[in-house]
């Protein structure tokens, strides 16, 4: 789940999100960021990400993903227009100064993809979109359009990674997160729906981007406790259009029912998940 696991999802329309945002930010960045930190460890050990690296990571959240190739010596820029209160986390975690970074190479960007491409900023070598799709339906239709937005900013044959939930069988979050979908709208059909085999290679096509290559990366979801696992996956904001349908006190029994099986006897909660990524070419 999600950049960041998975986009923010506002509520319905007509439904007040009655969420304090910036404790979902903090949320998500202490708690639920990291449980993908494998998932992009694999990615940048595959691309060999390193001192020559520029990426643009789209939808950066709180910084986890531009921290980890930071740290391999990458220029990095981060983007995210929809989440103010986690790239306000992310700027203390990267620029904890209030320095514009660019004596490292840092940049965090709160605006769309047009002040990303200044003219002082060379072609990107490499772009990432780490918010996995493929637990709701039609989250992946943004997706598309952003990768072909952002292709032009990278070098010709630069890879463009994008990840998402694996199968359902392998992914035991997947059951807990129907529960969003069934509070938020009971009676629509199709709000949710398992990850299929080909929705990477279909959001590259539409994107004018080349598969290339992918893997699969194990991602459990641990928690220390009830309360850490729920304030965690309420993190993601998946939850928020349940908040905004019916009230808080009902998402978190109905939330804390669906992960109950997935206790274990010491009051941790461990949930095995599988998820995919695709490497994709620029044309």
């Amino acid at each position: 789940m999600t950049p960041t696991l998975v986009h923010p999802h506002l509520p319905r329309a007509g439904a007040s999100p009655r969420v304090d945002r910036c404790a979902r930010a903090r949320d998500w960045a202490e708690i639920q960021e990291r449980m993908l930190a494998p998932l992009v460890e694999a990615v940048y050990a595959r691309l060999e990400v390193g001192a020559g690296t520029r990426l643009l990571d789209l939808g950066c959240g709180s910084g986890l993903a531009l921290l980890m190739a930071a740290s391999r010596g990458a220029t990095v820029t981060g983007v995210e227009p929809a989440a103010p209160e986690r790239l306000a986390l992310a700027r203390a975690r990267l620029l904890p100064d209030g320095a514009p970074g660019e004596d490292a190479g840092t940049r965090l960007v709160d605006g769309t993809l047009e002040d990303a491409a200044a003219p002082d900023v060379p072609a990107y070598t490499l772009v990432t979109a780490f918010q996995p799709i493929g637990c709701t339906a039609g989250d992946s239709d943004a997706l598309a359009d952003l990768l072909r937005a952002a292709a032009p900013l990278a070098e010709r044959g630069a890879p463009v990674v994008l990840v998402g939930w694996g199968p359902p069988e392998r992914c035991t979050t997947s059951s807990v997160l129907r529960v969003a979908t069934k509070l938020a709208d009971p009676l629509r059909a199709g709000g949710w729906r398992p990850a299929c085999r080909d929705d990477l290679e279909d959001v590259a096509h539409r994107a004018g981007l080349k598969p290339a290559g992918s893997g699969r990366v194990a991602c459990p979801f641990g928690y220390a406790d009830m309360d850490s696992a729920v304030r965690g996956l309420l993190s993601t904001g998946l939850f928020d259009a349940a908040v905004g349908a019916t009230d808080q006190v009902q998402v978190d029994k109905e939330l804390t029912e669906a992960l109950h099986p997935h206790q274990r006897h010491d009051g941790t909660v461990w949930m095995p998940n599988v998820f995919r990524y695709l490497i994709a070419r620029t044309r």
